[in-house]
Protein backbone atom coordinates (compact mmCIF):
# COMPACT_ATOMS: atom_id res chain seq x y z
CA UNK A 1 0.00 0.00 0.00
CA UNK A 2 1.57 3.30 -1.04
CA UNK A 3 1.50 6.39 1.16
CA UNK A 4 -1.30 8.12 -0.73
CA UNK A 5 -3.66 5.15 -0.37
CA UNK A 6 -2.70 4.74 3.29
CA UNK A 7 -3.52 8.41 3.90
CA UNK A 8 -6.73 8.10 1.91
CA UNK A 9 -7.74 5.03 3.93
CA UNK A 10 -7.19 6.91 7.19
CA UNK A 11 -9.18 9.82 5.77
CA UNK A 12 -12.03 7.48 4.76
CA UNK A 13 -12.24 6.10 8.31
CA UNK A 14 -12.08 9.55 9.88
CA UNK A 15 -14.66 11.12 7.57
CA UNK A 16 -16.95 8.08 7.84
CA UNK A 17 -16.93 8.42 11.63
CA UNK A 18 -17.36 12.21 11.74
CA UNK A 19 -19.96 12.24 8.94
CA UNK A 20 -22.08 9.72 10.86
CA UNK A 21 -21.57 11.28 14.29
CA UNK A 22 -22.58 14.76 13.12
CA UNK A 23 -25.63 13.50 11.22
CA UNK A 24 -28.37 12.74 13.79
CA UNK A 25 -30.48 11.20 11.03
CA UNK A 26 -28.00 8.29 11.03
CA UNK A 27 -29.06 7.12 14.50
CA UNK A 28 -31.83 9.24 16.05
CA UNK A 29 -34.74 7.57 14.16
CA UNK A 30 -33.64 4.11 15.35
CA UNK A 31 -33.29 5.26 18.95
CA UNK A 32 -36.72 6.91 19.24
CA UNK A 33 -38.59 4.29 17.19
CA UNK A 34 -37.00 1.44 19.13
CA UNK A 35 -38.23 3.01 22.35
CA UNK A 36 -41.69 3.85 21.03
CA UNK A 37 -42.31 0.47 19.40
CA UNK A 38 -40.56 -1.48 22.17
CA UNK A 39 -38.18 -3.21 19.79
CA UNK A 40 -35.81 -5.71 21.32
CA UNK A 41 -32.11 -4.92 21.26
CA UNK A 42 -31.64 -7.56 18.56
CA UNK A 43 -34.33 -6.12 16.29
CA UNK A 44 -33.03 -2.59 16.82
CA UNK A 45 -29.54 -3.63 15.77
CA UNK A 46 -30.80 -5.58 12.75
CA UNK A 47 -32.92 -2.67 11.48
CA UNK A 48 -30.01 -0.25 12.02
CA UNK A 49 -27.58 -2.58 10.24
CA UNK A 50 -29.68 -3.10 7.13
CA UNK A 51 -30.57 0.59 6.87
CA UNK A 52 -26.84 1.35 7.14
CA UNK A 53 -26.13 -1.16 4.36
CA UNK A 54 -28.73 0.50 2.13
CA UNK A 55 -27.32 3.93 2.98
CA UNK A 56 -23.70 3.24 2.01
CA UNK A 57 -24.34 0.70 -0.73
CA UNK A 58 -26.41 3.12 -2.82
CA UNK A 59 -23.58 5.66 -2.81
CA UNK A 60 -20.94 2.98 -3.47
CA UNK A 61 -22.88 1.71 -6.49
CA UNK A 62 -23.37 5.25 -7.77
CA UNK A 63 -19.65 5.95 -7.36
CA UNK A 64 -18.68 2.78 -9.22
CA UNK A 65 -21.10 3.60 -12.04
CA UNK A 66 -19.62 7.09 -12.24
CA UNK A 67 -16.12 5.62 -12.48
CA UNK A 68 -17.18 3.12 -15.14
CA UNK A 69 -18.80 5.69 -17.44
CA UNK A 70 -16.44 8.54 -16.65
CA UNK A 71 -18.81 10.93 -14.87
CA UNK A 72 -17.05 13.84 -13.20
CA UNK A 73 -16.86 14.28 -9.42
CA UNK A 74 -18.90 17.48 -9.64
CA UNK A 75 -21.70 15.71 -11.54
CA UNK A 76 -21.78 12.83 -9.07
CA UNK A 77 -21.88 15.20 -6.10
CA UNK A 78 -24.83 16.99 -7.72
CA UNK A 79 -26.64 13.67 -8.03
CA UNK A 80 -25.89 12.89 -4.39
CA UNK A 81 -27.21 16.32 -3.38
CA UNK A 82 -30.44 15.66 -5.28
CA UNK A 83 -30.79 12.29 -3.54
CA UNK A 84 -30.18 14.05 -0.24
CA UNK A 85 -33.09 16.40 -0.87
CA UNK A 86 -35.37 13.44 -1.57
CA UNK A 87 -34.26 11.69 1.62
CA UNK A 88 -34.79 14.85 3.68
CA UNK A 89 -38.34 15.35 2.41
CA UNK A 90 -39.09 11.66 2.97
CA UNK A 91 -37.92 12.03 6.58
CA UNK A 92 -40.08 15.14 6.99
CA UNK A 93 -43.14 13.43 5.48
CA UNK A 94 -42.63 10.24 7.50
CA UNK A 95 -42.18 12.16 10.74
CA UNK A 96 -45.25 14.29 10.04
CA UNK A 97 -47.47 11.28 9.28
CA UNK A 98 -46.16 9.49 12.37
CA UNK A 99 -46.92 12.57 14.47
CA UNK A 100 -50.46 12.88 13.12
CA UNK A 101 -51.25 9.21 13.78
CA UNK A 102 -49.78 9.46 17.28
CA UNK A 103 -51.78 12.58 18.14
CA UNK A 104 -54.93 10.97 16.78
CA UNK A 105 -54.37 7.92 18.97
CA UNK A 106 -53.80 10.07 22.05
CA UNK A 107 -57.02 12.01 21.43
CA UNK A 108 -59.06 8.83 20.92
CA UNK A 109 -57.83 7.26 24.16
CA UNK A 110 -60.50 8.85 26.28
CA UNK A 111 -60.51 7.51 29.77
CA UNK A 112 -63.87 7.10 31.52
CA UNK A 113 -65.26 5.04 34.35
CA UNK A 114 -68.10 2.56 34.93
CA UNK A 115 -69.85 1.72 38.16
CA UNK A 116 -69.85 -1.99 39.00
CA UNK A 117 -72.35 -3.34 41.55
CA UNK A 118 -71.76 -6.55 43.48
CA UNK A 119 -74.21 -8.99 45.06
CA UNK A 120 -73.26 -7.84 48.56
CA UNK A 121 -74.30 -4.31 47.75
CA UNK A 122 -70.81 -3.01 47.20
CA UNK A 123 -69.89 -0.69 44.38
CA UNK A 124 -66.61 0.39 42.78
CA UNK A 125 -65.47 2.44 39.83
CA UNK A 126 -63.55 0.77 37.02
CA UNK A 127 -61.68 2.82 34.39
CA UNK A 128 -61.32 1.82 30.74
CA UNK A 129 -59.43 3.12 27.75
CA UNK A 130 -61.53 3.05 24.58
CA UNK A 131 -60.61 3.74 20.97
CA UNK A 132 -61.97 2.87 17.56
CA UNK A 133 -60.82 -0.71 16.90
CA UNK A 134 -61.07 -0.58 13.11
CA UNK A 135 -58.93 2.54 12.69
CA UNK A 136 -56.54 1.25 15.34
CA UNK A 137 -55.87 -1.84 13.19
CA UNK A 138 -55.05 0.30 10.15
CA UNK A 139 -52.73 2.51 12.21
CA UNK A 140 -50.94 -0.56 13.57
CA UNK A 141 -50.40 -1.70 9.97
CA UNK A 142 -48.81 1.68 9.23
CA UNK A 143 -46.53 1.35 12.26
CA UNK A 144 -45.52 -2.19 11.24
CA UNK A 145 -44.13 -0.90 7.93
CA UNK A 146 -41.76 1.44 9.78
CA UNK A 147 -38.55 -0.62 9.24
CA UNK A 148 -39.24 -0.81 5.49
CA UNK A 149 -39.96 2.92 5.30
CA UNK A 150 -36.68 3.64 7.09
CA UNK A 151 -34.82 1.32 4.73
CA UNK A 152 -36.27 3.12 1.70
CA UNK A 153 -35.34 6.52 3.11
CA UNK A 154 -31.79 5.41 3.85
CA UNK A 155 -31.37 4.08 0.33
CA UNK A 156 -32.07 7.60 -0.92
CA UNK A 157 -29.85 9.08 1.78
CA UNK A 158 -26.46 9.84 0.22
CA UNK A 159 -22.92 9.55 1.58
CA UNK A 160 -21.58 12.67 -0.12
CA UNK A 161 -18.02 12.45 1.31
CA UNK A 162 -17.54 9.01 -0.23
CA UNK A 163 -17.62 10.20 -3.86
CA UNK A 164 -14.43 12.31 -3.90
CA UNK A 165 -12.70 9.66 -1.76
CA UNK A 166 -13.23 6.88 -4.30
CA UNK A 167 -12.67 9.13 -7.33
CA UNK A 168 -9.10 9.96 -6.34
CA UNK A 169 -7.70 6.40 -6.61
CA UNK A 170 -9.97 5.85 -9.62
CA UNK A 171 -8.23 8.72 -11.39
CA UNK A 172 -4.97 6.81 -10.93
CA UNK A 173 -6.55 3.57 -12.18
CA UNK A 174 -6.05 2.07 -8.73
CA UNK A 175 -9.10 -0.22 -8.47
CA UNK A 176 -7.74 -1.88 -5.34
CA UNK A 177 -7.55 1.54 -3.72
CA UNK A 178 -11.13 2.35 -4.76
CA UNK A 179 -12.45 -0.88 -3.24
CA UNK A 180 -10.43 -0.45 -0.05
CA UNK A 181 -11.58 3.14 0.50
CA UNK A 182 -15.23 2.21 -0.19
CA UNK A 183 -15.09 -0.72 2.26
CA UNK A 184 -13.37 1.26 5.02
CA UNK A 185 -15.81 4.16 4.71
CA UNK A 186 -18.82 1.81 4.65
CA UNK A 187 -17.71 -0.31 7.61
CA UNK A 188 -16.89 2.78 9.67
CA UNK A 189 -20.24 4.41 8.89
CA UNK A 190 -22.31 1.32 9.74
CA UNK A 191 -20.25 0.53 12.85
CA UNK A 192 -20.62 4.10 14.13
CA UNK A 193 -24.39 4.05 13.49
CA UNK A 194 -24.82 0.78 15.37
CA UNK A 195 -22.50 1.80 18.23
CA UNK A 196 -24.38 5.04 18.91
CA UNK A 197 -27.78 3.32 18.73
CA UNK A 198 -26.54 0.52 21.01
CA UNK A 199 -25.18 2.99 23.58
CA UNK A 200 -28.46 4.95 23.69
CA UNK A 201 -30.57 1.77 23.76
CA UNK A 202 -28.67 0.35 26.73
CA UNK A 203 -28.68 3.70 28.49
CA UNK A 204 -32.42 4.29 28.04
CA UNK A 205 -33.20 0.80 29.34
CA UNK A 206 -31.85 1.95 32.70
CA UNK A 207 -34.04 5.07 32.83
CA UNK A 208 -37.63 5.07 34.09
CA UNK A 209 -39.57 6.38 31.11
CA UNK A 210 -43.02 5.27 32.35
CA UNK A 211 -44.26 8.85 32.95
CA UNK A 212 -43.85 9.70 29.25
CA UNK A 213 -44.43 6.24 27.79
CA UNK A 214 -47.84 7.11 26.33
CA UNK A 215 -46.21 9.97 24.42
CA UNK A 216 -43.37 7.83 23.04
CA UNK A 217 -44.84 7.57 19.52
CA UNK A 218 -45.47 11.31 19.40
CA UNK A 219 -41.92 12.01 20.57
CA UNK A 220 -40.58 9.63 17.90
CA UNK A 221 -42.56 11.39 15.17
CA UNK A 222 -41.37 14.82 16.33
CA UNK A 223 -37.73 13.70 16.43
CA UNK A 224 -37.89 12.20 12.93
CA UNK A 225 -39.65 15.31 11.62
CA UNK A 226 -36.98 17.57 13.15
CA UNK A 227 -34.23 15.33 11.74
CA UNK A 228 -35.67 15.82 8.27
CA UNK A 229 -35.81 19.58 8.77
CA UNK A 230 -32.20 19.58 10.00
CA UNK A 231 -31.06 17.67 6.90
CA UNK A 232 -32.98 19.88 4.49
CA UNK A 233 -32.36 23.31 5.95
CA UNK A 234 -29.26 22.96 8.16
CA UNK A 235 -27.50 20.46 5.85
CA UNK A 236 -26.57 18.19 8.77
Amino acid sequence: MNNSIALLSFTAISIGFIHTLLGPDHYLPFIVLSQAKKWSLRKTMIVTFFCGIGHVLSSVILGFIGIAVGISVTRLISVESYRGNIAAWLFIAFGLVYMIISIRNLIKKKKHSHSHFHYNGGEHLHEHDHQNTHSHIHEEEVFKTTPWVLFLIFIFGPCEPLIPLVMYPAAENNIQGVVMVAILFSVTTITTMMSIVLAFKLGMNKINLKPIEKYSHLIAGVMIFLSGLAIQFLRL
